[in-house]
């Protein structure tokens, strides 16, 4: 798979949780950052459906996004040998389509079915994506 490919798409995932794809990573690789990387997802994902929770598209939730989109970007690519830049422009592109595409299929998801199996079937989208790309 190309190395972009995986820098936009891991992106991606940072869009619809800020550290799945770091934890997808520090997992994958090992070391010490492992446990880090899994409790910043956990709280992630409790503290995505709690009703004072700010919207991801807010500067700082888009901050945020961006920066982890820019890091997994380029962590990947310098796993694969790849541009540790241009992946992270990836990243960061990725983030940008995640985000705002999440929060749009957020949005009318958590309309027919509810703001908590929206949330809960998005953490089951970006991890699982966030697997398969790391496995590659």
């Amino acid at each position: 798979m190309n190395v972009l490919a995986l820098a936009l798409g891991l992106g991606f995932v940072s869009g619809l949780r800020t550290f799945t794809g770091v934890a997808a990573l520090s997992i994958a690789g090992g070391g010490a950052w492992r446990v880090a990387g899994v409790v910043a997802a956990a709280g992630e994902y409790v503290a995505d459906v709690l009703p004072g929770t700010p919207s991801r598209t807010e500067p700082a939730g888009l901050t945020a996004r961006l920066m982890s989109g820019a890091f997994v970007g380029w962590n990947i690519a310098a796993r694969h040998g790849g541009s540790r830049v241009a992946g992270a422009v990836a990243g960061v592109a990725g983030a940008s389509l995640g985000t705002y595409g999440g929060h749009a299929a957020r949005i009318a998801t958590g309309a027919r079915i509810g703001n908590v199996p929206a949330a809960l079937a998005e953490d089951v989208v970006a991890i699982s994506l966030a697997t398969f790309i790391v496995t590659r």
